[in-house]
C-alpha cells in the first residue's frame, strides 16, 4: 500500500504472537520511542537506550559540568594565589593551602562516586539479539 502526500510512503505488516508482541511492547516503553521509530531504528540497527538510561546520562552530564565549573573556580583562585604570592614574595598560609586540598579531597571523592554509576550503568547494558 502506498501513499503518495507522505514523507513515509511504504506500510508494512508484521504478524507475532502474543509473547512477541508483548515484548516488542514491553520494548518499546522502556525507550519511550513510537512502535514506528522503535522498528525504524531497529532496521537500521541504531543503538536503542530506554528513557530511564538518558535520564541517568543527563544528570550524569549535569553533575560533570557543576563539577567542571567548581574545578575552574578553584583553579582560578589557586592562579590568583600563586600570582600574589609570585608577585609579592609570600607563600599561602597554611590554612588557605589545606582549605583548598580539602575542597579538592571533596570534588575527587564526588567524581569517583559518578565514575563508579557510569561503570554501573555500562554493566547494566543488555544485548539485544538480532
Amino acid at each position: 500500500m502506498q501513499k503518495t502526500n507522505r514523507k513515509r510512503n511504504i506500510s508494512v505488516t508484521v504478524r507475532m504472537n502474543k509473547s512477541e508482541y508483548d515484548d516488542f511492547i514491553n520494548r518499546v516503553k522502556e525507550t519511550g520511542l513510537t512502535k514506528q521509530a522503535y522498528i525504524i531504528s531497529s532496521v537500521r540497527n541504531a543503538t536503542i537506550t530506554p528513557s530511564e538510561e538518558i535520564a541517568v546520562l543527563k544528570n550524569i552530564s549535569m553533575t560533570f559540568s557543576n563539577l567542571e565549573c567548581q574545578l575552574r573556580g578553584l583553579a582560578t583562585n589557586v592562579n590568583q594565589m600563586a600570582h600574589i604570592a609570585n608577585g609579592q614574595g609570600l607563600i599561602p598560609n597554611k590554612i588557605e593551602l589545606e582549605k583548598l586540598s580539602y575542597q579538592l579531597s571533596n570534588y575527587r571523592k564526588e567524581s569517583e562516586s559518578i565514575w563508579q554509576s557510569i561503570r554501573s550503568l555500562i554493566n547494566q547494558q543488555k544485548v539485544t539479539e538480532p
